[in-house]
């Protein structure tokens, strides 16, 4: 007996979807769309977001005489801005259509990036990442509603985790972009080399905005007609491989539909598990701002501009490759709930490290805090993890599924809002004696909701949805036996009418 037919071998590698040759030209062209271009808007998107803390460090601090929390207020200013318009973007998904949507307010928010190369002061930039986050808002929730739509639960982590990546892939690019911009264009024209990254930002956006309008697919059941690329045949398979997977066809999310899905206990316990995972991370963040904080014994800064930019590259690339390898792992296995445990346990330990060492800094060694943060990058797989698992949790339940994303966007972002300047203010750089604590605290919270998830899902939903698709069996078993009968009652009438 092979160990994938034990009791063990069944409840880690499931069942195996064996896709036919049209399905693999499908999903290939997806991969091309979703990997390629929506991987690229979401690098320029994150590139945009997090540009604030290179141009901080590199010149905008001082030129702008930023000298108190003015740092955390860009990030509170954006936040706001974000989490307004993250719910109502996720309903006005549908009924606009993704690719006009989406693309849309990413030229928005291109042409907003520019304006900051003309920012004089700290009130201007709190305006702008107020509407630039406005903007931003419905991209990275809205592509991840679109992968729900058209992968099914064997194809699906792997692509939410590679399209993840390019956050930090963004992150790396914006170091190495700062980097190469402070050494090029500084004082080229009179501009200073923070404002040229502005710049060269927003040409980007919005040349990959435009390209979005012919390149998202919308959905399967109403694709984009601009998407040349996609023909009516493969639209009608897709359709058919989510119908495999009891995959319900997304619609208008109306009052009724969202009273309905908010009414659920696990469209919140879900966002509880996400805001969990975020808050365990959340000092990645402030990776740049540690560095160029920290001081030698006579007082003068161990890293240089140019260092504190690099270093947080390598640390990007460590969460790209685990994401990847998380992703795989999860849909080759068909594992979701392991590896969140797993990655909760790894996770609370930069928390126990630094949280001596911010307590206890001459004492252990400084070595000990860079290795902390290299390990936290290696846990940025939980949402995504976690959102396989509600999309695999909830088939049938597109709106929920929707509002499962926002809510957890929307929170982790409210919460960031809330707490940023109390739990990482940039004036207690590098210690954050605040935060390190909190962080391993929602570490072990992390892991201990993920195991009441797994309960929940065994005990009630699964039980549940073996009823529902036994009713659903019967329903159609019935209108099939009628269906069968309708012929032979009608012929005996016609034979007795004869005789």
């Amino acid at each position: 007996m092979s160990w994938k037919d034990t009791a063990l071998g069944r409840s880690i590698v499931g069942k195996k979807h064996v896709r036919t040759p049209e399905e693999r030209a499908l999903v290939r062209r997806l991969d091309i769309v979703f990997m390629g271009f929506g991987f690229a808007s979401q690098v320029i998107k994150y590139l945009d977001q997090t540009n604030i803390n290179n141009a901080y460090i590199s010149g905008m601090k001082e030129d702008l005489s930023l000298f108190g929390n003015e740092l955390n207020l860009f990030t509170t200013f954006f936040n706001i801005g974000y989490i307004l318009m993250l719910i109502p973007s996720q309903i006005i998904m549908t009924y606009v259509r993704p690719s006009i949507w989406l693309s849309g307010m990413e030229v928005g928010w291109g042409i907003l990036t520019g304006l900051f190369a003309t920012v004089h002061n700290a009130n201007q930039v709190y305006a702008l990442r107020f509407f630039v986050g406005l903007l931003e808002a419905g991209c990275w929730p809205g592509m991840m509603t679109l992968f729900m739509y058209w992968y099914t639960p064997t194809e699906i982590a792997k692509r939410m985790a590679i399209y993840h990546s390019a956050r930090e892939c963004g992150a790396m690019m914006s170091g190495a972009l700062q980097v190469a911009i402070l050494h090029t264009l500084d004082g080229a024209k009179g501009i200073a080399g923070w404002r040229w990254l502005f710049v060269v930002n927003s040409l980007m956006t919005v040349v990959l905005g435009a390209i979005g309008f012919f390149a998202i697919p919308d959905s399967p059941d109403d694709p984009n007609p601009l998407a040349k690329w996609l023909s009516k045949d493969q639209a009608q398979l897709a359709n058919k491989r989510l119908d495999q997977y009891g995959r319900a066809k997304p619609g208008r999310i109306t009052l009724a539909s969202a009273k309905r899905s908010l009414s659920k206990w696990i469209v919140w316990f879900i966002p509880l598990l996400f805001w969990c995972a975020g808050l365990a991370v959340a000092g990645n963040s402030f990776f740049g701002v540690f560095l160029k904080s920290l001081k030698d014994a006579q007082g003068k800064p161990v890293w240089s501009v140019d260092a504190a930019n690099s270093i947080p590259i390598g640390a990007s690339a460590v969460t790209v490759v685990t994401l990847w390898i998380w992703g795989t792992i999860s849909d080759v296995f068909q594992i979701r709930w392991q590896l969140l445990v797993f990655e909760s346990l790894v996770a609370a330990i930069p928390g126990i490290i630094m949280t001596v060492w911010t307590r206890q800094p001459l004492t252990t060694p400084l070595s000990a805090a860079y290795a902390s943060y290299f390990i936290s990058f290696m846990c940025g797989g939980g949402s995504i993890l976690l959102l396989s698992w509600a999309s695999d949790l909830l088939p049938d339940d597109p709106d929920s599924r929707s509002f499962i994303v926002s809510i957890c966007v929307t929170g982790i972002y409210s919460i960031q809002t809330g707490a940023q300047v109390g739990m990482w203010p940039a004036k207690d750089a590098p210690y954050f004696r605040a935060g390190w604590p909190t962080s391993l605290a929602f570490s072990f919270a992390h892991g201990i909701l993920v195991l009441i998830l797994r309960y929940l899902d065994v005990r009630y939903l699964r039980p549940k949805k073996a009823d529902q698709e036994s009713a659903t069996t019967v329903v159609e078993s019935s209108a099939s036996n009628e269906q069968l009968d309708t012929p032979t009652n009608e012929k005996t009438s016609a034979e007795v009418k004869s005789t």
